[in-house]
């Protein structure tokens, strides 16, 4: 379910873990999602360049949770022509 919600994000925009779960909730009939649920979910795509996992942020405006790395996340943000100003890399995500 929450791949099939992946595949529906367009090229250079991005959802975030929240808006996932609402739809994921929306979906399977139920009250709540939540967007941690999803982080499992995605952080279980081994195929990131078919399944494009790298467009899901975080609600509080950080880029998270991205296997290959969350600077190659940004680049691939920024191959889309996507605005990635107005994220940003949590302190203890950097390297």
């Amino acid at each position: 379910m929450i791949w099939q919600i992946l595949l529906t994000i367009p090229y250079g925009q991005v959802m975030t873990y929240r808006e996932i779960a609402d739809i994921a909730a929306t979906k399977l009939h139920k009250e709540h999602m939540s967007a941690q649920a999803v982080g499992g979910a995605v952080g279980r795509n081994h195929i990131e360049i078919i399944v494009p996992c790298h467009r899901v942020v975080g609600s509080n405006g950080s880029l998270t949770g991205y296997a290959a790395g969350l600077l190659i996340k940004k680049k691939l943000l920024q191959l889309e022509k996507i605005d990635v100003s107005k994220f940003r890399i949590p302190k203890e995500s950097e390297n």
